[in-house]
């Protein structure tokens, strides 16, 4: 098990081991929240190695058609995810809490369900931790919710915020169980199944929006650009670093261009010697920094408000 990947094997094995028991119970039990909680373990499952797919295929060489190789195959499957926690997880779990309102089902036993749920927290707690532990390492300092805005692997937070919306579902599913049972109140089981809709429809926009800013092209980190912008300057034949452009191709890969103002009077041959020194000093530092364009223009006074944004 590759030890990046920890945190999808870890959620694939515990959704896999807890979706088949929950549709049986929800069967015994006569459950639709618990039917809704199998339908979103095997949601879950699909995510699981839709991400282990895209991660594989994003490690795909650079060939003829694709020249800056296959690094946004990751955000594109992660994407999808998102997209099918909306579809299957979401929708699925709507349509059958709306049902179940309507149309109450008398509760079978729910001894099954008990146990069920009791073994699902143990499993997708656990899954949930060691997801909370590797994402953590990531942070470096910044709150959860930073990080999350400001990370360029989807394999790391989409694990996260699944087991987060699994947790909290069976959570929600055991208390409206327990008042079902107490109360003699059907519907309450229909509730629980609306609410694990709501909480997967609004966990998988927030991921949609993050997957799709990825796919679109993020750049890189003020602080970073700001590096890069006193290493180029430091150096003794240049003016001026006018322009920065920036993508993320992979969590791994980052293109890069810069439009760089070197001082006059310099040869062709001193001018192609800078830019070897400095994407040699840049990519030393920035080890995902894998393509760099260094374009050499003349220096203006004053740079367009528009360009200077970018810097």
């Amino acid at each position: 098990m590759s030890a990046e990947n920890k945190s999808i094997y870890a959620a694939l094995l515990a959704n896999l081991m807890i979706a088949v028991i929950k549709f049986i119970a929800g069967a015994i039990s006569h459950s639709a929240a618990m039917i809704a909680e199998g339908i979103h373990s095997v949601v879950d499952t699909i995510n699981q190695m839709l991400l282990l797919m895209g991660l594989r295929l994003s490690k795909q060489k650079p060939d003829k058609h694709h020249p800056l190789g296959y690094g946004k195959e990751l955000y594109f499957w992660s994407f999808v995810v998102s997209i099918l926690i909306f579809g299957l997880g979401g929708g699925i779990s709507l349509y059958q809490g709306v049902t179940h309102i309507l149309h109450p089902v008398e509760a079978g036993d729910p001894n099954w369900s008990y146990i069920v749920l009791a073994l699902s927290l143990v499993f997708e707690g656990t899954s949930l931790i060691i997801a909370a532990l590797e994402f953590n390492k990531l942070r470096e300092g910044q709150s959860w919710w930073g990080a999350f805005i400001n990370s360029k692997d989807p394999s790391t937070f989409l694990v996260l915020f699944e087991d987060s919306a699994a947790v909290a579902g069976l959570v929600i599913v055991a208390v409206c169980l327990f008042l079902n049972h107490l109360l003699n109140a059907p519907y309450l089981d229909g509730v629980a199944s609306l609410l694990v809709g709501l909480i997967l429809i609004v966990i998988s926009l927030i991921l949609a929006r993050e997957s799709r800013s990825l796919l679109m092209g993020e750049g890189i980190q003020d602080k970073t650009k700001k590096r890069i912008r006193q290493i180029v300057e430091e150096d003794k034949d240049v003016i001026s670093l006018m322009h920065l452009m920036s993508t993320y191709q992979s969590p791994d890969e980052i293109l890069m261009m810069l439009i760089v103002a070197f001082k006059p009077g310099l040869v062709t041959a001193e001018i192609t010697q800078a830019t070897d020194r400095l994407r040699e000093e840049i990519k030393l530092e920035f080890k995902r920094i894998r393509f760099l364009i260094i374009q050499p223009d003349v220096y203006l006074d004053k740079i367009d408000a528009n360009v200077q944004a970018y810097i």
